[in-house]
């Protein structure tokens, strides 16, 4: 390998497994993180793999999170037997619908094993495990506590050829040369401001408000108040337009979330909070917190709005440059896509590196590329939001018909294991929506024939 370099703005999830991923087309991969490393944040062996600090740019940290099927598949593939690492340490595991209880307009659908492995853990300790697998690779140098000013480019800009940093506790302004930079700084992303300075056009901004608060709060929760299960998710209904989440988490403890939407947001008094936790739904999350010993104050974190910046739409755009992760795409994290997303995004990034190579990098292809990865989950989002009282989404009448057979396919999945783990495949971006669709699973939803369960499985394991 030569000695060519690749730059990485930003050092959360979406960041480290695009490092991952670079380490095998270039020599040497900066990490540009504005918050400081320290202990395992460093890939320090020493540290306590179960500090849960959580970084000032990851204020959504201290709240529930989730890695899908599909995100926990690209995680294995980057970084080999690492569910089991984490099932050693004492993440909690099970299987991703046997034991998720998953609670859809006011339907808790049917539980069946599906062969597919889940878990259950703080963000800050998944991240941490990560940066320190992603720290020990060769060539990979990580810079904290450094703010990005902007991207370098050639005298015709034409390519992109750095980028230009300053540490947060003084210093001048830096200049890193690379051979590619991938901007990974999440929603605050600066790229279209820098395409724009550099005669480009800005990509088209869609969005949808919601106005989501998630209130959180740990808890000393005694398993067997989950009857076997890891984690509890219940989602907004229109009839109840908010919804919460437990998830038992390493070092025997859990976070519950509560979210609302549209100024609905949970209260942070102790009455408050449980007071709304018992006008969920359905009761589930209400009982654990009844049952648990809170361990901290409940904190809030403010999510305005799902929006999408258009890339894959533009004619346009510099060579030696790419955008990844939630600078390029942010999801109501309600729906638990955020980390899965970007994981497929970086599995991608190789592809077009192996296809281009590391010069001549074509983030054109790259964003039409991953069009469909980002596609089905921002369907599944805005599709739901836009099924809420208030939300101003599509109302069309394609919109309308979908929403009335997803109220029914819920209402089927609460006692048809077919149509619970299809819909399962779906939320864990296996299959694509329109795999609800399909005869063997529409029969079933509406009503029209009745085939035995081993049937429709043998007809979807043919298909796929």
């Amino acid at each position: 390998m030569n000695e060519r370099q690749a730059v990485v703005l930003g050092g959360s999830m979406a960041g480290l497994l695009a490092a991952r991923v670079l380490t095998e087309h270039f020599a040497r991969v900066t990490i540009i993180e504005r918050d400081e490393f320290s202990g395992m944040w460093a890939g320090d062996p020493e540290a306590d793999p179960r500090e849960r600090e959580v970084r000032p740019g990851v204020p959504q940290g201290r709240h529930a999170h989730g890695l899908l099927a599909a995100g926990l598949d690209v995680v294995e593939r980057l970084f080999p037997g690492a569910a089991e690492d984490l099932i050693a340490a004492g993440v909690p595991s099970g299987d991703v619908l046997a034991n998720v209880r998953f609670c859809a307009n006011g339907h808790r659908l049917r539980q069946a094993p599906t062969g597919m492995t889940a878990l259950s853990f703080s963000r800050p300790y998944l991240e941490n495990y990560l940066r320190a697998k992603v720290m020990a690779l060769p060539g990979v140098d990580a810079r904290g506590g450094t703010d990005v000013v902007g991207i370098k480019a050639d005298a015709n800009q034409s390519r992109v050829t750095g980028a230009f940093v300053q540490r947060r506790d003084g210093g001048g302004l830096e200049t890193i040369a690379a051979d590619l930079v991938v901007d990974a700084t999440g929603r605050g992303s600066r790229a279209p401001r820098w395409l724009d300075d550099l005669g480009y056009e800005r990509p088209r901004k869609e969005q949808l408000h919601v106005d989501l608060a998630y209130v959180s709060r740990h808890y000393k929760v005694d398993p067997a108040l989950l009857d076997g299960d890891i984690a509890i998710i219940i989602g907004p209904s229109a009839a109840a337009p908010r919804g919460g989440a437990v998830m038992l988490q390493e070092s025997g403890r859990a976070v519950i979330t509560l979210f609302g939407i549209l100024g609905d947001h949970a209260p942070l008094d102790d009455a408050g909070y449980r007071a709304y936790a018992r006008r969920l739904p359905l009761p589930y999350i209400a009982d654990v917190i009844e049952g648990s010993v809170p361990l901290d104050d409940p904190v809030r974190f403010r999510y305005p709005a799902s929006v999408r910046h258009r890339y894959d739409r533009l004619r346009r755009f510099p060579k030696g440059f790419g955008v990844i992760g939630d600078a390029m795409c942010s999801f109501n994290p309600m729906y638990g896509q955020g980390m899965s997303v970007a994981a497929v995004e970086a599995v991608r990034l190789g592809d077009a590196l192996a296809r281009d190579g590391a010069t001549e990098f074509d983030a054109l292809r790259f964003f039409r590329a991953v069009r469909p990865v980002v596609d089905i989950p921002w369907q599944i989002a805005t599709g739901g939001d836009a099924a809420l009282p208030g939300v101003d989404g599509p109302r069309d009448a394609r919109t309308r018909l979908v929403n009335r057979y997803l109220d029914r396919l819920y209402a089927v999945a609460a006692r048809d294991e077919v149509v619970s783990l299809a819909f399962s495949r779906v939320t864990n971006l296996l299959d694509p929506p329109t795999a609800l669709l399909r005869p063997a699973v529409a029969a079933r939803v509406l009503g029209r024939r009745r085939l035995p369960v081993k049937a429709v499985l043998d007809q979807e394991t043919a298909k796929a």
